[in-house]
């Protein structure tokens, strides 16, 4: 996987065309991704099923033609296996507990063993690269901070007021949770690493809600020792940090020692390259752009990826998840423009 444009893109290198995946790209808006949905009775049941994991992992492959596979699983995986009951209730997204309120709680939280109780996971990933021959597979995490956020809210939250109150008030509680989520983070990562993953993403999704003294002292550290655990244990893998709405943490995010940041649509492509100096940049169409015409969605990519062009690499990217009301066959339309333009684009220079 060496020469592929992504791992080229991670390293700097000069590739033919910008490569592309989306987030969310196994996801609701696939009629294939629903068909396997209704063989299993819950959301978390799909996720403990390699095979059929596998299966959709490989279909945006096959149906829009991304550069990509990435795992098909969900962040809240490991941490069901640490003694959280995790549950996606309809229209309301997942729901945590019980509610970890003190110390005790938390040392009540076990690390768990990847190779022993999150072993579907990387079956699933030993499945996928027995298929996938010429495309990397993306492996992913929660980074600590946004794991924590789902435990202590309980699930997704507009405010995070119990986080912040918790993170600020109880510092014994908070670093006891965030010490036991970094080693979790940490050792499942490297399992899937092991397990065959050509690169991780981490996922700091909520980090963008804190602000920057409450980023460097409560989140940061945490990711960092993540990154750097994996960079000790495995040298060659690159990594990608993301998170929604960072922008104002830049600065800080630049010292991670990652191979690429991906930011959302809120944030210019110039603006993080000027920040992130000597990283590759990942991003960020507005998923919404997908559910406008072609023009608009073309006059929007061409931009990115004029942009993109002067960052030491580029890979494509929504800014966030695609969202269930995207058409497949828009979604299809672009990756080949990404393709089409950006080769166009190279020609120019």
């Amino acid at each position: 996987m060496r020469e592929h444009p992504i791992m080229k893109a991670l390293r700097g290198e000069r590739t033919e065309v910008t490569p592309v995946w989306i987030m969310r790209q196994a996801g609701r808006y696939s009629k294939k991704y629903m068909a396997i949905r209704e063989k299993v009775g819950s959301f978390m049941e799909l996720c403990k099923n390699p095979q059929l994991s596998a299966q959709v992992t490989l279909i945006p492959i096959e149906e829009i033609g991304v550069d990509a596979a990435i795992l098909f699983s969900d962040i809240l995986v490991p941490v069901e296996k640490m003694g959280i009951n995790v549950e996606f209730a309809q229209g309301k997204g997942p729901v945590l507990g019980p509610e970890v309120k003190s110390v005790a709680d938390v040392q009540r939280l076990r690390v768990p063993e990847p190779e022993d109780e999150l072993d579907y996971v990387l079956e699933t990933i030993a499945i996928v690269k027995q298929r996938l021959k010429d495309k990397p597979l993306i492996g992913f995490s929660g980074a600590p901070f946004t794991l924590a956020s789902y435990i202590l809210e309980g699930g997704s939250s507009k405010n995070y007021t119990k986080v912040k109150v918790k993170m600020w008030q109880d510092e014994p509680l908070w670093s006891a949770l965030m010490d036991r989520l970094t080693e979790t983070v940490t050792k499942y990562l490297s399992a899937q690493i092991k397990a065959g993953v050509d690169l991780v993403q981490m996922f700091d999704s909520w980090a963008g809600v804190l602000s920057v003294e409450d980023y460097r002292k409560y989140a940061l550290p945490y990711a960092e020792k993540v990154v750097n655990n994996l960079k000790e244990l495995h040298p060659e893998t690159p990594i990608i940090y993301f998170g929604v709405g960072t922008s104002h943490l830049l600065d800080l995010i630049a010292g991670l020692n990652v191979d690429a940041v991906g930011i959302d649509w809120r944030t210019e492509i110039a603006t993080a390259v000027g920040k992130l100096k000597g990283k590759a940049v990942q991003g960020n169409l507005d998923p919404v752009a997908l559910l406008a015409d072609e023009k608009t969605i073309h006059r929007k990519v061409e931009r990115i990826l004029r942009d993109g062009l002067k960052a030491k690499g580029h890979i494509f990217n929504l800014g966030h998840g695609i969202l269930p009301s995207t058409k497949p066959e828009s979604a299809r339309y672009l990756v080949n423009l990404v393709h089409r333009l950006s080769r166009e684009l190279r020609e120019q220079l």
